[in-house]
């Protein structure tokens, strides 16, 4: 017999009378049947699957920098030259966001999830045959179309995947893997490859190659774990695949991935075998409405932190020299301040599990608002420098992973792929212009305004997270219940 709490009590009986009212929203179900889910070792393993994918998505991004140096010498390009192969990259980001929101909600979680990966792997193999300028702007495009849907469609389907409880902790959690580790990572896997190993990799000439090359095989080794990797039961249930969502659901409440062909357990009921209503996909819902209003509050909060954060990354080196460190040092300590992105990151995942999502966003971006005044006010020590730095790279990956943990959580599930990838692309658009007119404002007027502007950005995402309703420990049925009517 199975106690109260157990998920197999929401299976319904299949007999009916005449009198009984239908069966409940199949959505709705999904949800109830999922909270009373333990996170087990099914979770366990989906979470890093996807945390595997979210790591070398942000090591190939970052692989065009640390082959830069080496790409100019073999091949005697121009640095204009070299930033035009990262606004190739940054300009297919931004259509790969799109193409797998609309894949996502179309599709499927899944499709769009194996989709990146496979893209991703054929963009690499180009760069690392590339046998000229040319041919690598190209693979860089198509790097760029993989790279760019993969953490939003990591987001979306943890999301789907897991009790309201954990919800936020294990969407944040994906930066744990993507900007934490990730970022710290891939500077050192290049040092390696470039440097200790870059004669047995062929020297200058070819090393750089096998920088693009090496980065493949992960992301091989990570479709083919995505054999096992489920489509979310709250998809399946809104594109009326009941019997696949209620296989799904046997498989997560019994901890396994692995489909060995047992009961499955009819969580979501049928009268007569007639299937539910399909959910209509109207990708532009997500831009009238309460959702334009949610999708506004999340773009407006993504430029702000992202624009401030890649800034950062792209002139801390050159503002570090410009203060009298040799090169390489600047970039040593851009490595140590990236550690605090992974405390960050670790701080946002158990900033989901207990606390509302805007009260970390106001307090965090509060706190990053400080430490980039102060940075740009005191940093005139090294040691200064890597606390202040680290300091603020530890509130960026904060409010970055928290609003990971938000965006899925603003949209029915009909949108909920092409919404979250909506607001994702607005942090590569930040990203692509915000560091351009901070470095003309470094040129003109120096460091200090530079971090005054990026504190004004960090005070306008803390009076923007209040346009956006909190979703803490609400489920997505609810927090979405009211969406067609109008109603926040």
């Amino acid at each position: 017999m199975h106690s109260p709490e157990s998920p197999h009590q929401l299976a319904a009986s299949p007999v009916r009378s005449a009198h009984e009212p239908p069966p409940a929203d199949p959505g709705s179900v999904v949800g109830r049947v999922l909270d009373t889910i333990p996170f087990n070792r099914a979770h366990r393993l989906i979470l890093l699957m996807v945390l595997l994918g979210a790591f070398f998505d942000v090591m190939e991004e970052n692989s065009l920098g640390a082959v830069g140096p080496a790409l100019k010498s073999v091949w005697n390009i121009s640095t204009p030259e070299l930033a035009f192969l990262q606004t190739v990259t940054i300009g297919a980001m931004i259509i790969g966001k799109v193409v797998t929101g609309v894949l996502g909600d179309h599709k499927g979680r899944r499709f769009a999830l194996g989709f990146n990966l496979a893209v991703y792997c054929l963009g690499a193999l180009v760069c690392a045959l590339a046998p000229g300028y040319a041919v690598l702007a190209i693979g860089r495009f198509i790097v760029g179309l993989g790279l760019g849907g993969e953490i939003a469609a990591g987001m979306t389907i943890l999301s789907e995947l897991v009790s309201t409880k954990y919800r936020g902790a294990v969407v944040a959690s994906l930066n744990v893997g993507a900007g934490g580790f990730g970022n710290v990572v891939s500077f050192g896997f290049a040092a390696v490859v470039l440097g200790p190993l870059g004669n047995f990799f062929g020297g200058p000439d070819n090393s750089w190659r096998w920088m693009f090359g090496l980065l493949v095989l992960p992301a091989l080794l990570v479709l083919v774990y995505r054999r096992f990797l489920p489509e979310t039961p709250r998809y399946l249930a809104s594109r009326g695949r009941i019997d696949e969502a209620n296989g799904v659901l046997t498989r997560l409440a019994s901890g396994r991935l692995k489909d060995t062909g047992g009961p499955v357990t009819p969580y979501i009921q049928t009268v007569g075998g007639v299937v539910p209503k399909v959910e209509k996909v109207r990708l532009s819902e997500v831009f009238r409405g309460v959702l334009l209003r949610r999708t506004a509050a999340l773009a407006v909060i993504s430029w702000m932190t992202f624009g401030a954060q890649v800034t950062v990354l792209v002139l801390m080196p050159t503002i570090l020299v410009e203060q009298g460190y040799t090169i390489t040092k600047s970039l040593a300590f851009t490595m140590v301040m990236n550690l605090g992105s992974l405390f960050g990151a670790a701080a946002a995942t158990w900033a989901a599990l207990k606390l509302p999502r805007r009260l970390v966003i106001t307090v965090g971006a509060g706190a990053a608002c400080l430490a980039a005044l102060a940075f740009g006010f005191l940093a005139n020590t090294p040691a200064l420098v890597l606390i202040l730095g680290a300091a603020f790279q530890f509130f960026v990956l904060l409010l970055n992973s928290t609003i990971f943990a938000w965006a899925p959580e603003l949209y029915p599930t009909r949108v909920r792929a092409f919404g979250t990838a909506m607001v994702a692309v607005q942090g590569n658009v930040a990203g692509a212009f915000v560091p351009i007119g901070a470095g003309l404002l470094l040129d003109h007027a120096g460091v200090v305004a530079v971090f005054v502007l990026i504190a004004v950005m960090y005070s306008v995402m803390a009076i923007a997270s209040r346009f956006a309703p909190e979703t803490h420990g609400r489920s997505l049925e609810d927090i979405n219940s009211t969406t067609n009517e109008g109603v926040a």
